[in-house]
């Protein structure tokens, strides 16, 4: 490695033509941060809250079991794109400068102390702390003899029959290891012709819970009010206690646990003539992907795990031994059983927006309130049902509207939305849902509802094969005194009741003509054939969006040198763009302030003198997953904002339908305001990035005065509910 990308305060030369300081060159790769390993410090930033005292118990149960789903499709997909360059000899470097090759080295470096110290935080620390509350996980021998009655039983009757032992040998090749699966490894010796073979039993988790409960005795129970004790007992523990069940008359020589992640990733051919077909054909093909990722217990002996590594023939950067269980999603079990409410952060349950009430929420006119301003919610803190679902519901019983248009990328399983537009097709409304059937692992339940859809008369549509529509938004067409009225909610999030509850997102409605009519051209070209035209206030990707908004980077350049006060506000998932990170560069070097608040991935360097002094950037996580999109260019008096569904990656800004529209309502842009005000005072669960590109936990100054961007805007939210119920 260079010294340059040892010390990322180095400049490519020394000196400029005068012989002072150099300014550092905006291109130079020693100022991007590799997308890879700014993902994998975000996953570190959520192990952080599992570490964290302050957080309740189970809430950081819950925050090492999503750090363990993360890295899941971490490897899945963004490894096993690596992987995929390095089989294919792509040398061709990222914009920090690293190979395929370079980079899988360096995530070996980063991962495997951070899924260590995962391993370790949940045997050693959470675990114990659990156990004190009444909430055991117990390994089968250290059961009492009655309560290993009870499991024996249970192997009996419902594990024993769904379990298939496969002997490596001859005739036996070693049998395929599905993704994700959970892997007994068995030595077996037969004391007759001492013949050792290698078996591996998958356990059935697909069917069976990971975990086997047991209820202890409620009077012995340590949990407050009597509650009983709950005795979690991993089921390979049980598979483990019962070998001779499954090997009778061979010795065990030795077990162990394994896991394999594949290559889960595909694309569609833009020369596919029918989406749907060419997608089933490839989510076939997804489990036999390559393998990206070999778990393996610590506990397991050398001889066992060189079989294992030898039998499935990958590297040994490829092999990761963790000590404790593996695969810790299992966590989830435990966060979600009943009881112990009391270790879970308190129950959050979202109000009506007061532009939403009109006596009965179930009966507000949502049209009558559009039409007397924008309304802007902001879930989980204002109620999906009460808005985004209320909304479709009043246009399919409204006689007056004519058609009704939907994006679907994301829908839950008991959406209420999708079954809205089968009633409103049967009504003669024309009804359209671009259904994005290349939703990363939601692409079986998408089709499962095309066919659906297109059973009851609505006009489903799927996308470019290439491309993904990843824009949120909901058109309704409503007859209104001779002439039509677009009625709009355009959203940063999915159309997902149970995630909305979840993720922090925004949406607004409106009945703008104008960001009406660009909605009304997009529909149109997504689902007929026509080239992209340019939109009246919209901004859209793959055309436009990018263009839009560093044409708007540019003016604050150009009005920051003719004198005037400005400064440019973002909140986004991720900031991966090199154009992008070149542009906001070039915007700091001419002294332009800059704020930026970015959940996961950043590649751009902060505070780098002479390339990013101004720029700023800080994380935010907390109870809810941090979704939104906002993007603010303030020019003295004048501050244009934008909200939608892009994030700043090349993804979005190429390779997806993107769509940003302009937040004009005076009140929605102070709510807007207001939460990026909150999210770069955040003292809760916040992180500043430093010009090193480390990540930085922000300590609050004072605790009992701490401001906290998820907490103030619950609180806020609550207290205009409360209000809004003293006003009826």
């Amino acid at each position: 490695m260079s010294d340059l990308l040892r010390d990322p305060g180095a400049t490519t030369s020394s000196h400029d033509d005068a012989g002072g300081p150099a300014t550092p060159d905006p291109t130079d790769p020693q100022w991007f941060t590799n997308r890879e390993l700014s993902w994998v410090d975000f996953d570190e930033r959520i192990l952080e809250l599992a570490q964290d005292e302050r957080q309740p118990l189970l809430e950081r149960a819950k925050f090492a079991a999503i750090f363990a789903s993360n890295l899941d499709e971490f490897f899945m997909i963004r490894v096993a794109g690596l992987h995929a360059k390095v089989w294919a000899d792509n040398v061709r470097k990222s914009p920090d400068g690293r190979t395929a090759d370079q980079a899988l080295d360096a995530l070996r470096e980063k991962v495997a102390p951070l899924v260590d110290r995962h391993a370790r935080l949940v045997q050693d620390t959470l675990l114990p702390a659990m156990g004190e509350h009444g909430i055991r996980v117990t390994p089968y021998r250290e059961l009492r003899a009655d309560q290993q009655a009870v499991l024996d039983e249970r192997f009996d009757d419902g594990i024993y029959p769904v379990l298939t032992p496969l002997a490596v040998g001859l005739g036996r090749p070693f049998p395929y290891i599905s993704n994700l699966s959970l892997n007994l490894a068995v030595l077996v010796r037969d004391p007759d012709s001492g013949q050792t073979v290698f078996a591996r039993i998958k356990l059935p988790t697909e069917v069976i819970d990971r975990l086997e409960v047991l209820i202890g005795d409620p009077a012995s129970g340590p949990g407050e009010g009597g509650q009983p004790e709950r005795i979690y007992v991993p089921l390979e523990e049980i598979v483990a206690a019962h070998l001779d069940r499954l090997f009778p008359g061979m010795e065990i020589l030795d077990s162990g646990m394994f896991r394999v992640t594949r290559d889960a990733d595909f694309e569609i051919s833009d020369e596919a003539s029918d989406v749907k077909r060419a997608l089933e054909a490839e989510l076939r093909n997804r489990r036999f992907g390559e393998i990206v990722r070999v778990e393996i217990s610590a506990a397991i002996s050398p001889a066992l795990r060189r079989e294992i590594v030898e039998q499935l023939g990958v590297e040994q950067r490829q092999v990761y031994d963790l000590p404790g269980s593996l695969d810790l999603t299992s966590l989830w079990q435990i966060v979600g059983a009943p009881g112990h409410r009391d270790l879970l952060a308190p129950p959050w349950r979202p109000v009506t927006h007061p532009r939403l009430r009109e006596g009965d929420d179930e009966q507000a006119d949502i049209f009558a309130a559009m039409r007397r301003g924008d309304v802007l919610v902001h879930h989980p803190y204002d109620s999906f049902h009460s808005s985004v679902e209320r909304f479709v519901e009043q246009a399919v019983a409204d006689r007056d509207v004519l058609a009704i248009k939907m994006t679907v990328y994301r829908t839950n399983a008991d959406s209420t939305l999708l079954p809205a537009l089968v009633r409103a097709s049967e009504q003669g409304k024309q009804t359209v849902a671009l259904v994005e059937l290349k939703a990363r692992f939601d692409e079986q339940a998408n089709i499962r509802w095309a066919r659906v859809l297109e059973d009851t008369g609505v006009h489903v549509v799927y996308g470019h094969p290439s491309m993904k529509t990843h824009a949120k938004c909901i058109l309704v067409v409503r007859r209104e005194g001779g002439k039509v009225r677009h009625y709009l909610h355009v959203g940063t999030g999915n159309y997902h009741a149970k995630t909305a509850k979840l993720y922090t997102d925004f949406g607004l409605f409106t009945c703008d003509p104008e960001i009406g009519a660009d909605v009304a051209d997009l529909f149109n070209q997504l689902t007929g054939f026509a080239k992209p035209s340019r939109l009246r206030r919209s901004l859209v990707a793959p055309n436009g969006l990018r263009d839009g908004l560093l044409e708007r980077v540019d003016r604050m350049v150009e009005a920051h040198r003719a004198g005037r006060e400005v400064r440019i506000r973002m909140k986004m998932n991720a900031l991966v763009d090199r154009e992008s990170i070149l542009a906001l560069y070039r915007a700091s070097q001419a002294g332009v302030p800059i704020e930026i608040n970015v959940r996961g991935a950043c590649c751009l360097r902060p505070g780098v003198p002479g390339l990013s002094d101004t720029i700023r950037v800080r994380s935010v996580l907390g109870r809810f997953l941090e979704h939104s999109r906002i993007f603010v260019f303030e020019d003295g008096d004048r501050t244009e904002v934008f909200m939608g569904s892009s994030d700043i990656m090349e993804r979005n800004l190429d390779n997806r339908v993107e769509l940003v529209v302009p937040v004009d309502d005076t009140a929605a842009r102070r709510e807007l305001l207001e939460a990026l005000d909150l999210a770069f005072a955040d003292e809760d669960g916040a992180w500043d990035l430093g010009p090193d590109g480390r990540w930085l936990r922000v300590q609050p100054r004072q605790s009992e005065t701490s401001v906290g961007l998820q907490r103030s805007l619950m609180e806020l939210h609550a207290q205009r509910a409360r209000e809004a119920d003293l006003e009826e």
